[in-house]
C-alpha cells in the first residue's frame, strides 16, 4: 500500500485549525489508513493508505476527508470550476499509440515547497498505483506562462521532432530519450512495440510532455508559476479523468481556481475536467443488511455526510451524490462500506462467538507438509514461487504448445505475470535462472498450486541441476518419493519437447497417471539462460491424496 509522508503543521494548515497529534494518531486509521511512523518531536508524518483510495494519497486530499470525518465540513466538498478559452486537439495518430487524454487548468496557486513536495509525490503515487507504473495512466503538470495554445496531442515517428526535456541539457528525440535518458530507459517498456511516440505541443510547436516517458524542460514548474496547465494520457479513459479530479481538486485546496480545456476528438468536443457529483440511489434496507446494523434513513445520511457525500433523505430512500474524485465509488454497497465507516468500526462491538471452535490443518495440507519432509530429507531446499507467471515461461520456453484455457489476468500489471500457472517448472527454473551465479549442486522443490482447465490442482514439482544430473537420478528420486508415501508406481516412456527425447517417463499408481520427470532438454535450459545439465519431476499431490484416502475407505 502506498505511503504518504507529510508535515503536521500543513496538515494543519489545509485543515484552518489546529488538530491534536493524539487525535491524529487514534482517528485517521479508521478512514482506512495505517500508522507508519509519528514522533511527537517531529514535524513528519507518516501514513500508508488503502490503494482503493488514491484520492487519498496527498496530504490535500487527507486534510479534506478528515474535516468531514471529524463534523468540521460534513457533506459534499464542491469546486467551481470556470471557462477557459484554452483547446486541445486530439489527432487520429494516438489511437494506436496512447488514446485518451484529459486536461485542466488551476489559476493562482501560490507555488511553496509544500505544494510542489505534494504534487510530485501525488503524481508518482498516482502513477504507481492507479496508472500500473505508467502504462494506464501518465500525468504532466506544466507551466502554462510558457506556452501558448492551442494544445495538440499527437503521435509523432521517433526522430521526427526533439526537445529538451527535464534534467537534460541538450535538444533529444523521442528515440534518444529512450535510449539515453535516466526517465526514458526506465519506462520505455511502456511503449515497446509502437512505431510512432506521443508529443503534446502548443500553438508553436514547442513540446509540453512526451507521455508517459517525461516533460519538457520549458514547462518546468518554478516559485514563479502561478497559472498550472494539468495533463493526463493514458489507456483507460475513467483511469485518466479521475486521475485529473483528484490532482485539481488537491491543487484547489491550496487555494487554485479550476478552469475547463476545451478537447477535441473525433469530431466531438467536451470540457474537462468535470466535477460533477455522481446521483446515486441508496436503500437503507440494503445497507442494513450489509452492516449487520439498523440505523435509520438520517443517521445513514449523517454517516455518509462524515465520508465527503451529499446526502437527503427521501421516504424510502438516500439520495447521494458521489465526489468525482472518488475512484472507488462503483456500486451501492461501496455507499454501505462508506455508511459503516462514517458510523464508526468502533462501535459494532466486539461480541465473543456464542460457539467455541477448534480448528485443524487441512487434511491435503497435512499430505503435503509430510512430503515436505521427505524431500527434504532427499536434500532439496523449499522454495515458494508466484501462482502468476507469462505464456513465454509457461509455454515457449518449454517447448509447449500455448494452453488456450489458461487463466489470464485482465489488468495484469507487469508482462511477466499476465496468466495464472499451469505448471510449476517454470517458476523453479526461474529461481535456478536468478540463482545462477551461485555453485552447484542446487536442488529445490515446491509444493504449491497450478489452475488447469479452471480447476486448481495441487502439485508437487522438483529440479535438480549439476554436472552429472541424469535420467537415473529422476527416475530413483520419484519412485522413492511414492514409496515413502506408501504408493506402488509404474513407470512408462513419455515424449515431451521439455524433455530430451528417450530420457522421459510418466509415472502412474494404478490407471491413474500421476506425473512426469526426466532430464530437461537442452533447448529449455538454454532458454532459461542455465548451462549445466538439469533433471526435474511434476506431480499430482492432489490425485495420490485422494488415492490413498480411497484406498483407506476400502
Amino acid at each position: 500500500m502506498p505511503v504518504i509522508n507529510f508535515s503536521y503543521s500543513d496538515l494543519c494548515d489545509l485543515m484552518g485549525r489546529e488538530v491534536s497529534r493524539d487525535v491524529i494518531r487514534d482517528r485517521l486509521p479508521m478512514i482506512g489508513a495505517d500508522l507508519k511512523s509519528m514522533d511527537d518531536s517531529s514535524d513528519e508524518l507518516s501514513f500508508e493508505f488503502f490503494p482503493n483510495r488514491p484520492d487519498l494519497y496527498s496530504v490535500e486530499g487527507v486534510a479534506r476527508a478528515f474535516r468531514a470525518f471529524l463534523g468540521y465540513e460534513p457533506g459534499l466538498r464542491s469546486y467551481a470550476v470556470g471557462e477557459s478559452t484554452v483547446d486541445l486537439e486530439v489527432d487520429p495518430s494516438v489511437k494506436e499509440v496512447r488514446p485518451f487524454i484529459w486536461s485542466a487548468l488551476v489559476e493562482g496557486n501560490e507555488i511553496t515547497d509544500p505544494l510542489i513536495r505534494s504534487m510530485m509525490d501525488l503524481q508518482e503515487k498516482l502513477h504507481l498505483t492507479l496508472g500500473r507504473n505508467r502504462r494506464k495512466v501518465a500525468i504532466g503538470i506544466h507551466d502554462f506562462r510558457t506556452v501558448e495554445p492551442p494544445f495538440t496531442y499527437k503521435a509523432v515517428l521517433p526522430d521526427e521532432m526533439s526537445f529538451v526535456p527535464l534534467q537534460g541539457d541538450r535538444r533529444m528525440t523521442p528515440a534518444e530519450i529512450l535510449k539515453e535518458h535516466e526517465k526514458g530507459k526506465a519506462y520505455a517498456f511502456v511503449l515497446d512495440g509502437k512505431t510512432r511516440y506521443p508529443l503534446i505541443v502548443d500553438k508553436h510547436g514547442e513540446v509540453l510532455s512526451f507521455p508517459p516517458i517525461i516533460n519538457g524542460i520549458a514547462t518546468a514548474i518554478t516559485e514563479n508559476t502561478k497559472d498550472i496547465f494539468v495533463d493526463c494520457t493514458g489507456t483507460d479513459i475513467n483511469a485518466v479523468t479521475v486521475a485529473v479530479n483528484i490532482l485539481t481538486t488537491a491543487l484547489a485546496e491550496r487555494g487554485g481556481k479550476i478552469k475547463t480545456v476545451r478537447i477535441s476528438q473525433d469530431g466531438k468536443t467536451v470540457a474537462a475536467p468535470d466535477l460533477r457529483p455522481l446521483p446515486m440511489t441508496l436503500n437503507p434496507a440494503y445497507v442494513n443488511s450489509w452492516n449487520g446494523t439498523d440505523l435509520k434513513s438520517d443517521q445513514m445520511a449523517d454517516c455518509l455526510k462524515r465520508m465527503g457525500y451529499g446526502a437527503t433523505v427521501n421516504r424510502d430512500s438516500i439520495e447521494v451524490l458521489a465526489p468525482r474524485f472518488r475512484a472507488d465509488v462503483l456500486h451501492p454497497v461501496d455507499l454501505a462500506e462508506d455508511v459503516a465507516i462514517g458510523y464508526g468500526f468502533e462501535r459494532f462491538g466486539n461480541l465473543l462467538p456464542k460457539m467455541a471452535t477448534f480448528g485443524k490443518e487441512d487434511p491435503l495440507t497435512s499430505f503435503g507438509n509430510s512430503v515436505k519432509g521427505v524431500m527434504i530429507g532427499f536434500g532439496y531446499f523449499e522454495v515458494v514461487t508466484l501462482s502468476l507467471s507469462n505464456p513465454r515461461d509457461q509455454y515457449l520456453s518449454m517447448g509447449l504448445a500455448e494452453d488456450k484455457t489458461a487463466i489470464r489476468v485482465k489488468n495484469p500489471v507487469s508482462e511477466d505475470h499476465v496468466l495464472v500457472r499451469t505448471s510449476m517448472l517454470p517458476s523453479l527454473m526461474t529461481v535456478l535462472r536468478k540463482n545462477k551465479h551461485r555453485e552447484l549442486p542446487q536442488r529445490i522443490f515446491e509444493v504449491g498450486e497450478v489452475v488447469r482447465h479452471v480447476r486448481n490442482r495441487t502439485l508437487l514439482a522438483g529440479l535438480a541441476i549439476h554436472s552429472k544430473a541424469s535420467f537415473t537420478e529422476s527416475k530413483s528420486l520419484v519412485q522413492s518419493i511414492l514409496s515413502s508415501a506408501g504408493f506402488v508406481s509404474e513407470v512408462q516412456a513419455e515424449d515431451s519437447p521439455s524433455f530430451v527425447k528417450g530420457r522421459c517417463a510418466s509415472v502412474s499408481v494404478g490407471p491413474d497417471k500421476i506425473g512426469v520427470f526426466g532430464e530437461v532438454s537442452p533447448s529449455t535450459i538454454e532458454a532459461f539462460e542455465l548451462k549445466y545439465p538439469m533433471i526435474a519431476f511434476e506431480l499430482d499431490l492432489e490425485r495420490l491424496f485422494e488415492l490413498r484416502n480411497n484406498a483407506k475407505r476400502s
